[in-house]
């Protein structure tokens, strides 16, 4: 549905350590910086994740109830991308990776180090 997807940044560089290493786990290379050196970008046959310093100048935010989720093939993938990010800078929100019973998701939430709400989870065939 969607092309690309932006998140705000105030430090590239330790954005970079923490995407690399959870992006890593789901098989996605290390992000590269555009020609501007404002935007780290990260490609995937499914679209394109981008962070960025704001345009505006002003210091990044994260979206007030915003959460961006990616779905990953195995709960094992869902385990290691948290871990991943906690290693790397991010913090765990909500609860600790798991199945939710309410929706048979097996679930993982994160902020990275600038705040942005993270999330990936397995669907399993009958859920």
């Amino acid at each position: 549905m969607f092309n690309h997807v932006f998140v705000g940044s105030d430090d590239l560089q330790r954005s970079k350590v923490f995407y690399d290493a959870i992006f890593a786990t789901v098989g996605i290379k290390p992000g590269a910086l555009d020609s501007t050196g404002k935007r780290l970008i990260y490609t995937r046959r499914s679209g394109i994740f981008i962070v960025t310093r704001p345009n505006n100048g002003q210091p990044a935010q994260p979206a007030n109830g915003g959460t961006l989720t990616m779905l990953v093939e195995s709960p094992e993938v869902v385990d290691a991308w948290h871990a991943a990010g906690v290693a790397n800078g991010g913090t765990t929100c909500e609860s600790p990776p798991g199945l939710r019973p309410a929706t048979g998701l097996y679930q993982a939430y994160l902020r990275d180090p600038d705040g942005n709400k993270l999330g990936a989870y397995y669907k399993p065939k009958d859920a």
